[in-house]
């Protein structure tokens, strides 16, 4: 069980990494225009070069998970990208989370715990 858990919030981070990092790639970004400037600054973004590979090692994660454990189990332990979405949002892109949305996530985190007993 406990590779689980550590597979899955390995997972979470990776997955959570990667959404952030796009988050901060698409404000670097400016206004989208339909030219070459605009397509040249995404692809040399290493943030969201960054965002691509966390979200293909989530995928890898993901597939090892899904073979190795039963998916009604996996599945849901994978709401702790909840809380660690949260704390990106709060710490890293500095945005305000209300106490509505923590207290959400924990419904959510709790549910899931009756759920994996």
């Amino acid at each position: 069980m406990w590779l689980l858990i550590i597979l899955v919030c390995l997972q979470s981070v990776l997955l959570v990494g990667a959404q952030t990092l796009l988050k901060i790639s698409v404000g670097l970004w400016g206004p989208f225009s339909w030219s070459w400037e605009y397509f040249k600054t995404v692809l040399t973004t290493w943030q969201f070069a960054l965002s691509g590979v966390c979200a293909l090692c989530a995928m890898l994660v993901r597939m090892f998970t899904l073979k190795k454990f039963e998916f009604s189990v996996a599945y849901p332990l994978l709401s702790i990208s909840y809380i660690i979405g949260l704390l990106s949002a709060q710490f890293i892109l500095h945005e305000t989370v209300p106490l509505t949305r923590w207290i959400g996530v924990v419904i959510v985190v709790i549910g899931v715990f009756f759920i994996v007993k």
